[in-house]
């Protein structure tokens, strides 16, 4: 199945990509870490030696934002992996054996939908404070529902088809089902389920992070940067304008790629 994108989405996928290189190559220009501390170049101004200029303990903010956008890269891909395919698993077995499966796990995606999204995740974030792999569960826990919902009701249209029928009376069996109808019919929803997926979790580890109950400092997380950086708006502004902007054109890119037009929308 070939994956065409609309103009939108390939404005999505271009930024997205130079956001990615930034963070994969952003070392790779600069000698350092994004932990070591210059106290004599504090708050130094973006040019010259930084090109991004320092932060209040004289960090390398080049470096740090880099740190930050890799984290949460990495953290919207293994959200958007791991959510898939429980989800999309879970739909079709939901739909296809029925019965008490079907409403086993009907009732647990109705008690994670009664309890508010963030609230769950403070939760596991308050079990282990700081832990990366933690907030991971914590935000895939969630966002497989919604994959979950789509795969089981697409699942269950196709299942009284002709097409499936057919198969079943030819003596078919459960994966050649889902690889030749079901999986094809579910397939190009994804694309914009795993993009506000995507956007979702990068907002949700930031606003961790920004309460101070995601990750913990030295760490370079957006969402901890720009309230770390806040008190030194009026003196330093590149301080709270860049990780600003870095999580604003993440999540920008994620709606783009995610941006689906009505023909786009019928044919689906």
């Amino acid at each position: 199945m070939s994956l065409q994108l609309n103009t939108t989405q390939k404005i999505g996928a271009a930024l997205l990509l130079a956001l990615v290189a930034y963070a994969l190559g952003a070392p790779l220009f600069k000698d350092g870490d994004s932990i070591s501390q210059n106290l004599s170049a504090i708050m130094s101004a973006p040019g010259g030696q930084f090109w991004f200029g320092t932060d209040h303990f004289g960090r390398d903010m080049w470096l740090r934002l880099a740190d930050a956008l890799r984290l949460s890269l990495m953290m919207a891909a293994l959200c958007v992996l791991t959510a898939a395919t429980i989800g999309v698993t879970a739909g079709v077995l939901a739909a296809t054996q029925g019965g008490w499966v079907d409403r086993l796990l009907d009732g647990v995606v109705t008690i994670l939908l009664a309890l508010p999204g963030l609230v769950l995740v403070l939760i596991f974030a308050a079990i282990v404070p700081g832990s990366f792999w933690m907030l991971y569960v914590a935000i895939s826990l969630i966002q497989w529902i919604e994959y979950f919902r789509v795969s089981r009701a697409i699942t269950q249209r196709m299942i009284t088809s002709p097409a499936v029928q057919s198969s079943r009376l030819m003596g078919f069996g459960g994966w050649y089902l889902f690889k030749r109808h079901y999986w094809p019919a579910i397939a190009p929803q994804l694309l914009t389920l795993a993009a506000f997926g995507a956007a979702n979790a990068i907002l949700m580890m930031a606003s961790l992070g920004f309460v101070y109950v995601g990750i913990q400092p030295p760490l370079a997380e957006l969402g901890l940067m720009i309230v770390e950086h806040f008190p030194y708006y009026s003196d330093a502004p590149w301080l709270l304008v860049l990780p600003l902007s870095v999580l604003a054109l993440m999540v920008l890119s994620c709606h783009l790629l995610g941006r689906r037009t009505q023909d786009q929308g019928e044919a689906a």
